[in-house]
């Protein structure tokens, strides 16, 4: 299901006459507010599926970071939605996700440590996602008015 997800939100169809793949992650950021929220929360799948494969913290953190990152990039009107273009947080994601499984396929149950800061850090994404649409809900209201 990552690999799926990835490529429809980072690589749907090709700009004609290029090698730049657009995505549904680049379609929806156009939507104010809403737009990066709801891409955000797509895009917590992959990092729903490392918890699910058991990678490190380390990996789920650099996750969450890329993650957060394309949230930021989103406050941009436009602009914003060019950069979320270049960097691509949802391949990057699966790419960190192939790496982990084919690195050490099996791994142990998680710990009860494990579980709750995997649910920490796949909180804090979506939560960036969701402030970063408040707030740019909030500078499209005032610039309107």
């Amino acid at each position: 299901m990552s690999r799926q997800l990835a490529r429809v939100m980072d690589d749907a169809v090709t700009v004609p006459g290029t090698h730049i793949g657009l995505g549904l992650d680049a379609l929806i950021g156009l939507i104010p507010g809403i737009g990066d929220a709801f891409g955000s929360a797509l895009s917590s799948v992959i990092v729903r599926d490392a918890i699910r494969a058991r990678v490190p913290m380390v990996v789920l953190a650099r996750m969450g970071l890329n993650l957060i990152i394309d949230a930021v990039l989103g406050l941009v009107p436009g602009l914003g939605d060019l950069l979320d273009v270049a960097h691509r947080a949802n391949r990057k994601n699966l790419r960190l996700l192939i790496r982990e499984i084919e690195r050490e396929p099996l791994r142990e149950p998680p710990t009860p440590v494990y579980v709750a800061g995997a649910v920490a850090l796949m909180a804090i994404p979506v939560l960036a996602g969701l402030a970063v649409a408040v707030l740019g809900f909030w500078l499209l209201v005032r610039w309107l008015t």
